[in-house]
C-alpha cells in the first residue's frame, strides 16, 4: 500500500503544479483540498486517505470555509 500512497501523492503534486491558478486559488479551506489529501494519505493510508479526500472535495463547493484537518 505504501507504493500507492507515494504514487497518489506524486499525482497530487503534479496537479498542484499544472492546475490553472484560478482553480488553485479558489479553495475555501485551509489546508487546501490537495494538501488535505496529502495529509490524509500520509496519516491514514491509501483507502481511508482517498475516502477522506473525496469527501472533502464534496464539501468544497459550499461558501463556508475554514480550518479542516484530517
Amino acid at each position: 500500500m505504501l507504493g500507492l500512497v507515494k504514487l497518489s501523492i506524486k499525482f497530487i503534486k503534479l496537479y498542484q503544479r499544472l492546475a490553472p491558478q484560478k482553480i488553485r486559488d479558489a479553495c475555501r479551506f485551509e489546508p487546501t483540498c490537495s494538501n488535505y489529501a496529502i495529509l490524509a494519505l500520509q496519516k491514514y493510508g491509501f483507502w481511508k486517505g482517498w475516502k477522506m479526500a473525496l469527501n472533502r472535495l464534496g464539501r468544497c463547493k459550499y461558501p463556508n470555509g475554514g480550518e479542516d484537518l484530517p
